[in-house]
């Protein structure tokens, strides 16, 4: 189960990069994810889930402007692919699976990418312009995050199964 919410946040930071880690800042402030005394616990700060809000808030408004380069873009590719490796490894941390983890992050922000580009394109050409279908993606990216979070293990101690 574990190893599936690290792919799918790794689907949202492919999504919207900044969505994913401002998700897990906010899980770990309201204590959904116990990430004390790991080298994460700077995500637990409300400065954290603030400054990260305010950046998923900024990604969002950006993603309108015309001028906005297209995910598939080299840096833009591999940001969403770094933000992802590294939410899928806070994922893991409470369970000592933060390896695994990361891996599984950053083949579900690679997926999250291309294929977010693929659904977007679709949604615009059907219904004839970017805009509703950038709204749609927004909603999924805040919604699946927030289900992602609700359903992450409440032990801390969870082991991932060999």
């Amino acid at each position: 189960m574990l190893l599936f919410l690290a792919f799918l946040i790794g689907v949202i930071a492919g999504l919207r990069a900044m969505t994913a880690p401002a998700a897990i800042a906010w899980a770990a402030t309201l204590g959904w994810i116990d990430l004390s005394g790991s080298w994460a616990s700077f995500m637990s700060s409300i400065w954290a889930a603030g400054l990260l809000t305010v950046l998923a808030i900024g990604e969002y408004v950006t993603d309108q402007l015309p001028t906005t380069p297209s995910r598939k873009v080299p840096v833009q590719f591999a940001t969403r692919v770094v933000v992802g490796a590294l939410c899928g490894a806070i994922i893991g941390t409470p369970s000592g699976g933060w390896l695994i983890c990361l891996v599984a992050g950053l083949l579900g922000a690679i997926a999250g990418t291309l294929g977010g580009a693929a659904l977007r394109a679709r949604l615009a050409a059907s219904f004839g312009r970017d805009r509703p279908a950038a709204f749609v993606e927004d909603a999924i990216a805040i919604i699946g995050a927030f289900l992602i979070m609700s359903a992450l293990p409440v032990s801390a101690s969870m082991p991932i199964p060999a």
